[in-house]
């Protein structure tokens, strides 16, 4: 007997960012498909709400997947499809249910239905299943929830879980100008796809056992279901795109990596089963399997993802390093005059700020100082460096130092003449260091002050010493000036 291959899908609303917690699902549901040759991802875009959905935010969608390594080129990807293109089948299957007598039209009132009940949280009574109407205005189409007994949905990740019928009311699959809600669209499309799988957020359970009726009384064995543990920020508060920086689009602007990205996002809930975290998305595909997905919340913990992020940086290639933060160096992007950026130079200090940066947009702060006119001052940086008496002495003497013709211009000299400039004003090399750093870079931390000393070259490192020391006497005469 041939094995009917494994078809999952990921089903977004173009209404918005594109959520990590979208991300992650759509991760897991690739990952599962990616497992057999025949094996399908299934992209559907479920348009239907039209005064929400934005063709850009289709593209966004498209656009995130793609740099998660979802790409539409790939044997396993199908789509995308489009759910508005299947109102077809959403009508045939309201009427085929209504005919079989498995819905019934149903024109009470919300107010109506409220009316009818000591508690309103209880929900619809079935007080319309035997009236026998007919569609028309005003008129719902309602699904008749069998009675008696559970309806029992045997989830992948919560195992055995059982809904009680007399719970579930008869709900609503279409409204009254026929247009199906998103609890039959939902399913019809499945069936359509001939969906296997369906692993989604733990907030869809709730409608699984409407769901899983619907799939049954259209005469299809439904999918294997499976709900992922709900993302959490550190208050154990669920994400929200009001509160929490949830959108994937963010990340990709500060810079993180896909690859990093992705690692993190198959940890939220998952795990290999050892000790290791930092892998590659070919043995994390591998290795995956829904029913190893953990049912308790999964923390997403920022600094935590910059510390993979980190990681995955420093295992660039210096030539890929530099490739990647090449979007951040662009001139519409750079704070530095575009005749100013110097390719050598840059390639020349990636390596010390490759070992540094968590996010590639840090590269620009890193590398600022080289390639604008005058540094970014730091006003706490120069109020710590910048002592009086010590500072305009030890920044006078640099500057005396760096002068001599016959002084290499090359890190390694530069460290032992700063060095000696410091020890015969009584200071160790790390407070000798600090005003020099402050006047030539605008800051107290950052890349290696020799390194970047050669890089920016002897003119211009004598130029921001002298401008620093002008700085500082034009700040001591103004203090006096107060003081009298």
């Amino acid at each position: 007997m041939t094995e009917t291959p494994i078809r999952t899908r990921f089903a977004p609303s173009p209404t918005g960012m594109f959520h990590v917690g979208g991300a992650r699902s759509a991760l897991f549901n690739w990952a599962l498909a990616r497992q057999s040759a025949e094996g399908k991802f299934v992209l559907r875009v479920e348009d239907t709400d039209a005064a929400r959905n934005k063709p850009e935010w289709t593209e966004g969608i498209i656009s995130a997947l793609e740099w998660l390594g979802i790409h539409k080129e790939d044997p396993h990807f199908e789509g995308p499809y489009f759910q508005s293109e299947y109102a077809e089948k959403h009508h045939e299957a309201t009427a085929l249910l209504h005919k079989e007598g498995r819905a019934y039209y149903c024109d009470c009132t919300r107010e109506q239905v409220q009316q009818r009940r000591d508690n309103p949280h209880l929900g619809y009574d079935g007080f319309c299943r035997d009236r026998g109407l007919g569609p028309g205005p005003g008129r719902a189409l309602r699904f008749r929830v069998p009675e008696g007994g559970p309806t029992v949905v045997d989830d992948e990740v919560r195992g055995r879980v059982e809904f009680d019928n007399a719970s579930i009311e008869d709900f609503v699959i279409a409204r009254a100008d026929g247009s199906p809600l998103f609890v039959l669209a939902n399913v019809v499309d499945d069936v359509e796809m001939g969906i296997t799988h369906v692993i989604r957020g733990e907030e869809h359970l709730s409608n699984t056992p409407k769901q899983q009726l619907l799939w049954q009384e259209l005469g299809h064995q439904p999918p294997v279901w499976a709900h992922l543990p709900v993302i959490v920020n550190e208050k154990r508060q669920k994400l929200s795109k009001r509160r929490d920086k949830v959108a994937l689009e963010t990340y990709q602007d500060e810079g993180y990596l896909p690859e990093a990205m992705v690692n993190y996002l198959m940890l939220l809930g998952w795990s290999p089963g050892d000790d290791r975290e930092i892998m590659p998305w070919s043995e994390m595909e591998g290795l995956f399997r829904v029913s190893d997905v953990n049912s308790s919340s999964a923390f997403f913990d920022e600094q935590k993802l910059r510390a993979f992020n980190g990681e995955y940086i420093r295992s660039l290639s210096v030539g890929e390093f530099v490739d990647r933060c090449r979007p951040w160096l662009a001139p519409e992007h750079a704070p530095w005059p575009e005749e100013n950026f110097d390719e050598e130079v840059f390639t020349a200090i990636a390596p010390l700020a490759q070992s540094r940066v968590a996010v590639l947009s840090e590269i620009v702060p890193n590398v600022d100082f080289l390639f604008l006119p005058e540094p970014v001052e730091d006003e706490k940086s120069w109020a710590k460096a910048m002592k009086p008496g010590v500072a305009p002495e030890m920044l006078a003497a640099a500057l005396d130092r760096f002068a001599d013709p016959d002084l290499p211009w090359e890190a390694g000299a530069l460290k032992a003449a700063l060095e000696e400039v410091g020890t015969g004003l009584g200071l160790k090399l790390g407070k000798a260091q600090a005003p020099v750093r402050v006047a030539v870079t605008g800051r107290t931390v950052g890349l290696p002050l020799f390194e970047s000393l050669e890089l920016l070259g002897r003119e211009r490192a004598q130029e921001r010493l002298r401008a620093a020391l002008a700085k500082l006497a034009t700040e001591t005469e103004s203090g006096a000036g107060s003081v009298s």
